[in-house]
């Protein structure tokens, strides 16, 4: 299944995406796409549906953010080896570990506003993971039973607030908008391999990235079973599993987002998302 929140920014309501491709809204039969409605048994009641049966979502009608009421909005660095290589930083021995705050979430077509401050704003496509069940100590041989679907992130990164400020990594990956999420969740069913997906980011036309989640340094059962020994992944959390080479950061002259850019993200099987970057001038 393919999983849709859609409405205006607050009031996003469930849906699913028909077979026909068609939008269908979910308000009479769930309350939201969150931690409740990811649960096994929940999606398999969802799954007995027959889209046609459900009110057709209108044209046009916003996108948001494919999951609803996030606890934890959790971000793995230096996750792929040629990412890691164009950075010139080493491979990580064990993943490196940061929160996005969960304000930064927004939808997959929502405008991104930069504040005055940013001075060197970076894109990051990404292959984020969305728990389905309670993770606390779980083997990596058991850890895809806890992940109920899969969804693109773009892990927008404020490179002088990351790198240049003192303390951790959270304050330049969390400002408003900057994690653009969906279009839609796809269930894990759908999903063969989520370690061979293609992936590519679009700078104003440009292919900047353009990548494959083969080359995870660390895989998503490693990570499951490493995040639930430090912290328990509730249902609803979502992952985001870091980023192929070709972002900003990593070019020469380095290349940062400027008012006007248009960012076109997109993960076989995912969909795709696209982004309009302003710059707030208050």
């Amino acid at each position: 299944m393919k999983l849709i929140r859609h409405g205006e920014r607050g009031a996003e309501r469930p849906g699913m995406v028909a077979p026909d491709g068609t939008l269908r809204c979910l308000a009479d039969v769930i309350g939201d796409i969150d931690g409740a409605a990811l649960a096994p048994a929940a999606l398999d009641e969802l799954r007995d549906i027959d889209p046609a049966t459900l009110p057709r979502v209108p044209d046009n009608t916003r996108l948001g953010a494919c999951v609803g009421r996030v606890g934890q909005l959790i971000g793995i660095g230096l996750n792929y080896s040629d990412h890691a290589e164009e950075s010139g930083l080493p491979i990580p021995t064990e993943p490196i570990v940061f929160l996005k705050a969960t304000t930064s979430i927004a939808g997959p077509h929502d405008a991104l506003i930069l504040p005055p401050t940013a001075q060197k704003t970076d894109w990051e496509v990404e292959l984020a993971f969305v728990v389905g069940t309670r993770a606390q100590r779980v083997s990596e041989a058991d850890a895809m039973k806890h992940v109920a679907g899969y969804c693109i992130v773009n892990d927008v990164s404020e490179r002088a607030w990351q790198a240049e400020r003192q303390g951790q990594w959270t304050k330049g990956k969390s400002h408003d908008g900057f994690a653009p999420m969906g279009p839609w969740l796809v269930t894990a069913d759908e999903i063969a391999d989520p370690h061979a997906l293609h992936m590519t980011c679009d700078v104003n036309g440009d292919r900047r990235q353009d990548g494959s989640t083969a080359t995870m340094i660390f895989g998503i059962p490693e990570l499951v079973s490493y995040l639930s020994a430090f912290m328990t992944l509730e249902p609803g959390d979502v992952v985001t599993t870091g980023t192929p080479p070709g972002v900003g950061m990593g070019m020469r002259p380095q290349v940062w987002l400027r008012d006007g850019d248009v960012m076109r993200l997109e993960v076989a099987g995912l969909g795709q998302q696209e982004t309009r970057v302003r710059v707030d001038a208050a």
